[in-house]
């Protein structure tokens, strides 16, 4: 039994309509949709949506867990949102916006400029802190993935774009 999949998903402020394999969310933040596989059921009664394996497979039961997640996360998202911080390490390393485009000085020759996709908008308080901020979970970690893949924290000074709270291990230099 999943005890992820067993709990039930309230449904505080969003909307949930399961339409054969698609299950839509609207909230006040956004609309997200999201395809489930057929051996997994999702319903909806009263204010929580539940959902249940169709059968005893061990593909079933492995898909019941996931489903319920991506359910509460795309309730989660159409009403409260999600929110990624992104840090820049180095010097010379800063951020700024360009219209909803975002600019990186990441010690290149040329400027990175990253476009903004749809549903994800970005904030820069400092300029070496980065606030992205969308519904869609998945979405908002492939983009803060996508722009610290511009240059990874290094070992040796620990130069980069890291993730927020992100530990970087260390390592300690030549000796003579």
């Amino acid at each position: 039994m999943s005890r992820i999949g067993k709990k039930p998903v309230a449904l505080a402020g969003a909307t949930i309509t399961v339409d054969g394999a698609l299950v839509k969310a609207k909230g006040p933040k956004g609309e997200l949709t999201f395809s489930k596989h057929d051996l997994v059921s999702v319903s909806v009664d009263g204010g929580a949506a539940t959902v249940s394996p169709a059968n005893d497979s061990k593909q079933a039961r492995a898909l019941w867990g996931m489903t319920r997640s991506m359910v509460s996360n795309m309730v989660e998202g159409v009403t409260k949102g999600f929110e990624r911080k992104l840090e820049l390490v180095g010097v010379g390393y800063r951020a700024a916006l360009k219209g909803t485009d975002l600019e990186l000085s990441l010690g290149y020759s040329h400027p990175v400029v990253y476009k903004a996709p749809k549903g994800v908008t970005f904030a820069v308080a400092k300029p070496t802190e980065i606030t992205l901020s969308g519904a869609d979970k998945q979405q908002l970690g492939q983009v803060a993935s996508e722009i610290r893949g511009w240059r990874p924290p290094e070992p040796y000074k620990g130069k980069g774009v890291r993730y927020a709270g992100e530990t970087v291990r260390r390592k300690e230099g030549k000796k003579k």
